[in-house]
């Protein structure tokens, strides 16, 4: 029930949202009419129309964002020849072609005659179809568990509890809109002018919706102007989760009370299986469990490896199993022979199984990588911990669980040392996010015209300020990556970290040249693992590069990366 009315908190917010103005003349134009035939009707179409086309979003993918953009296009047809019929009724009357005179049916009635309910609504099903981008981040967590968790009818019952809170912001705002329209015309008697008006301010809202005005600019002023708002909702009601939290607690005697969080859920739909055969939920009883969630492209993940792989060296011995289920992010992520691979690269000997489906992720309500739980010798797990960190507590929850199981081991750990992407982040110096390239997560791309959807486009620089990045060159940009077409494409991204990661692939499998600068100079000192002093380097494979790791002081830096090849396949920035 909380997370329904958080849900309903979070859409009454878009009203303060920059991006739902191109949306606002739609509402206003029918400010004045019957609020139960007129008004109401549009609001629930509105309202229904967003929460169908966000539940097909969550369930299938690129196919519903293209059936959306098409539904966009139809709704601005539809809502163009209402301003039109607004601003020029002498054309709906002269006029006798279809489109024409729908238009003037849903904008106009004769004297004495009632108000349509079904015109309203078709006017509120084109709205919905406009309204997605002011989405604000309550509505990013219920999109976030639909593809962890699997889409359900929670999921679209979250989704209309979300579009009910901005149709009835929407509707508080045209009462007060409605209350001042009546008084203009009242005091002016300019109905007509009014009215023509609010054509033309219906106008331009198609017009700046068709030119992108709203998803690429005010969408996201949308996002930095609501986020602190949803955020600060979210934490006083008590439904956000925070890294690293943990469920133990310290008895008297200095015993951690690791209180029962369930039983371990069956190992079913994992695999295939590396490092062993595969193994079952009742193989394991007897033995002490750790479940770490990771992918391998997932630099969180690579810097708590290193603890990871030390645990099953140090307490294998003594019934230690640790299982490392790999949950993709990305499409490459999924293939085995990459995670075999990968596997092997990083020097993991212990289980590995991958969860292609999210079988156990979705069991174990897990929400982040990497995520670790901690599981006794009776099958139960006694203790989680989400993120980088609070590795000697871990360790601790190991050796009391290892130690009820009958094997208390002998000494801990000491001196894990790790290098290149492993190591530790700087975490005082990272004023950078993880910032992704393709277009269905992408944020801060300042590139002009915008990020074009599934389409080739010739990309050109512009200013950066801090966390903005841009395209030059022929670039395709898709939901998850972006593929460069021509030698010579460019990314740049001005960050500030001390190490700069970039997932990056291969379309055609073949090799890719690039070649990496700072502040338009060659990297010298400042090299990550996968980069040369004069920034050359090569992509091989699809995975997570280190191509920046600097050694003086941090600051603002422009980081560049120019492919002498085509075909390079980037995916998500991330800095430590």
């Amino acid at each position: 029930m909380l997370i329904i009315l958080l849900a309903y908190l979070g859409g009454i917010l878009t009203i303060v949202s920059p991006c739902i103005l191109p949306v606002l003349p739609f509402v206003f134009a029918r400010a004045g009419r019957s609020f139960a035939r007129s008004t109401l009707p549009m609001l629930v179409g509105m309202a229904a129309t967003f929460a169908i086309v966000a539940t097909l979003a969550a369930v299938g993918g690129g196919w519903a964002v293209r059936a959306n953009e098409i539904g966009r296009w139809a709704a601005l047809i539809l809502l163009a020849l209402f301003g039109i019929a607004l601003v020029f009724p002498s054309i709906s009357d002269r006029m006798t072609r279809p489109l024409v005179a729908l238009g003037s049916r849903l904008s106009e009635r004769q004297p004495g005659e009632k108000e349509s309910i079904w015109s309203s609504a078709v006017l509120g099903v084109a709205t919905g179809l406009l309204w997605a981008p002011c989405a604000g981040p309550i509505l990013g967590i219920i999109f976030t568990a639909a593809a962890f968790q699997g889409a359900s009818a929670t999921t679209s019952l979250l989704l209309l509890a979300y579009a009910l809170g901005a149709a009835t912001s929407l509707a508080l705002a045209l009462l007060v809109g409605g209350t001042v329209f009546a008084r203009m015309k009242k005091s002016l008697g300019a109905s007509e002018r009014i009215r023509q008006v609010l054509g033309v301010l219906v106008l331009i809202g198609v017009g700046a919706i068709a030119l992108g005005f709203d998803t690429r600019v005010l969408s996201k002023l949308s996002s930095a102007q609501t986020a602190s708002l949803e955020s600060s909702l979210a934490r006083k009601l008590g439904a956000s989760q925070q890294m690293n939290e943990t469920t133990a607690r310290t008895g008297k005697m200095g015993e951690l009370i690791l209180p029962v969080e369930g039983a371990l859920p069956p190992l079913d739909g994992l695999g295939p299986w590396f490092n062993t055969s595969p193994l079952t939920r009742e193989q394991l009883k007897g033995k002490v469990v750790v479940i770490d969630f990771w992918t391998y492209s997932c630099i969180n993940c690579l810097r708590s490896l290193p603890y990871v792989k030390a645990w099953d060296e140090k307490y294998r011995k003594d019934g230690l199993v640790v299982i490392g289920v790999h949950a993709p992010e990305f499409a490459f992520e999924r293939e085995p022979a990459n995670v075999e691979r990968a596997i092997h690269d990083l020097g993991v000997r212990y289980p590995v199984a991958l969860d292609n489906g999210y079988n156990l992720w979705r069991a174990l309500k897990n929400n982040y990588w990497p995520a670790h739980y901690f599981v006794d010798a009776q099958g139960r797990v006694r203790y989680h911990h989400f993120g980088e960190g609070d590795y000697a507590m871990s360790e601790r929850v190991i050796r009391q669980l290892l130690a009820e199981a009958g094997h208390a081991p002998a000494g801990s750990l000491t001196g894990i040392s790790a290098a290149g992407a492993e190591a530790a982040a700087a975490r005082n110096d990272i004023g950078s996010p993880e910032t992704y390239i393709g277009y269905a997560r992408a944020d801060r791309f300042v590139s002009p015209g915008g990020l074009v959807h599934d389409q080739a486009k010739n990309y050109a620089a512009a200013p950066l300020a801090r966390n903005d990045w841009t395209f030059e060159g022929q670039w395709l940009d898709g939901r998850q990556s972006a593929r460069s077409l021509a030698a010579g494409a460019k990314i740049s991204f001005r960050f500030h970290a001390r190490d700069l990661h970039l997932v990056l692939g291969s379309a055609s499998g073949k090799p890719v040249r690039y070649r990496v600068t700072l502040d338009g100079q060659p990297l010298g000192s400042d090299t990550g693992m996968d980069a040369k002093a004069d920034g050359s380097g090569t992509v091989t494979a699809q995975r997570l590069y280190q191509l920046v790791r600097q050694k003086g002081p941090i600051r603002d830096r422009t980081f560049t990366i120019e492919f002498l090849d085509p075909g390079a396949e980037a995916f998500s920035f991330t800095f430590g």
